[in-house]
This record gives C-alpha cells, structure tokens and sequence, in this order.
C-alpha cells in the first residue's frame, strides 16, 4: 500500500506523467485488465467440443488420439478503450484550500489514463467548455499519451457547461468496448449535464461519474466572506448566519442523495469526492468498489 499524498503535494509536481505514474505506483493492480477464454497465442487447456463452437479451434491431433472431439483454449488479454470527459466549463475554478476542481480533475484523468495505458487501453480526452468540444480520439502509443497529458495541462475554465449537438457521431465509437469516466462538479442551470449522461447511457457506455466538490463546500465553510459568487453567472450570493448551515446541509444531503439515485437508477457509476481526499486514497477506493461490482 502506497503512502497517501496530500493533494498540494501530488499537484506540486509539475510533472504530470510523473505526477500520475507516482500517484499510481505501488497500489493499482488495474482497473480492466483480466483472463478470457479464446482464440490466443498461450495455450491454457483443452474442453469438449460444443456445438456452435468455431471449428478453426478444434486440435486435430487430439482426435487423432482419442478419437474424440477437442477445443484448444488459451488465455488472452482483454483491452478496452477510455474515453475521459472534464467539465472545463468556469465552476471548475472553483478553490479548495489552494486547490482548483480543474486542477484535481486532470491529475485524476492523468493517473487513470496512465494506469490504462499500462494495461494497453485506449486513452481519449473530452472537454467540454463554454459551447466548444474538445476532442482527442482514443489511442495507446507513446505519443498519443504525450499529447494526451499536454492537452491535460492546458486545459482552462471558461463559460458554461453545453451538451454538443453531434454526441452521436462522437461518442457512438467502432470499439466493442467503451468505458467513459466524467469528471465534473455537476454545477448544471437545466439538467444539461445529465442529458448528456442520458443520451451516453443510451448507447450502451460504461459511464463513470466522478463528482467534485470542495470541503469548503459540502461543510459552507467560508470564513472571513459575506458573500459568493457564481462563477458561471457571476451572481452574488449572501452567506447568512450561522443557523442557516443546518438548512443547507440538510439540502446539500437531499440533493446528493436524489443525485445518486439518480444516476445509479441509469446504470452509471457515481462516487461524490471531496478533494481534500488524497487522489490515490479516492482512485483505490473508486478501483476496490469497482471490482467488487464485477464480481
């Protein structure tokens, strides 16, 4: 087990392959990567044949032997494509104890992408911000991971959240397997956010939700300020007293609870982080919780 990192350490390393490759060093045994039976290059064991199976794998010699029928299984490695979403739209901006959502939000896709490509996925990158997509389609050569990383680091907040017109096109993908991780802080003026997971679901996805929010936030902690603003809208809002906390955890609760629900009514995994969380404490968990899913 690795030891945890404080999110302003991991961050400090400027870095970001590095960063991710030491967040995830130790710990992650691997977020896909397992044993089929198939048509492969290592040969496992033999089984009876069954009708419907291809002939190609029958192993003549072993009729010859036995005067029996055989297939001649082996062992091969599975490989899916990711396709990682960041809300980049201005929310993310949002500030932590000196830590912004978009700055977590890239070194949680950077860590996840690196251990996916060490287990020989596909990576992609998906931004979305203010009107525009940003779309780097899924690869897995060295190079591919290089400018994945770069497109990472100059990721930058602005506008709001809009769902693209042609989502089809992009996310319906020639691959057998698709697994789509979103890293959002679900800031949403009229449910876009989970239109777009709507449509996604329906096109047969995995979908991943990785839900941001500062401490400052879930406890309404904002000391030495009377006020705060939208960063999307940029409309004030007063902090009241003290008695006004309790009605807020209690929605804030409420609106978590209906959002989860929400979501896992869908088919789509939810896992709400508090980014004072060290990263690679969250994506062992989000990995531990996964596998156990599988099961």
């Amino acid at each position: 087990m690795s030891r945890l990192l404080d999110p302003k350490i991991i961050m400090a390393i400027k870095n970001l392959p590095l960063a991710a490759k030491t967040t995830i060093d130790g710990f992650m045994s691997g977020i896909n990567k397992s044993k089929v039976k198939g048509p492969g290059l290592e040969f496992s064991q033999y089984r009876s044949y069954q009708p419907g199976d291809d002939l190609r794998q029958l192993d003549w010699k072993m009729y010859a032997r036995s005067d029996r029928y055989y297939i001649r299984e082996s062992e091969i490695e599975t490989s899916i494509s990711i396709r990682f979403l960041i809300d980049a739209s201005a929310s993310m901006d949002h500030e932590d104890n000196g830590i912004t959502k978009i700055a977590y939000a890239r070194y949680i896709a950077a860590s996840l992408g690196c251990l996916a490509n060490l287990q020989n996925d596909s990576v992609g990158l998906y931004v979305f911000r203010n009107n525009e997509l940003f779309q780097l389609p899924a690869k897995k050569d060295h190079q591919h991971m290089a400018r994945f990383y770069y497109q990472l680091e100059t990721i930058s907040p602005k506008g709001s959240f809009t769902e693209p017109i042609n989502y089809k096109e992009i996310f319906s993908g020639a691959h057998k397997r698709e697994l789509l991780v979103f890293i959002t802080d679900f800031y949403q003026k009229d449910h876009e956010i989970m239109h777009l997971l709507d449509a996604l679901s329906l096109m047969k996805h995995e979908i991943i939700v990785f839900h941001l929010m500062g401490n400052n936030e879930l406890e309404l902690d904002y000391k030495g300020y009377s006020s705060l603003q939208d960063l999307e809208t940029g409309e004030t809002i007063p902090i009241e007293s003290a008695g006004s906390k309790e009605v807020y955890a209690k929605k804030l609760e409420e609106h978590l609870s209906l959002l989860r629900s929400q979501l896992l009514d869908r088919g789509i995994f939810y896992r709400m982080v508090n980014m004072q969380q060290p990263i690679d404490q969250v994506l062992r968990d989000f990995l531990n919780q996964r596998l156990k899913l599988k099961v």
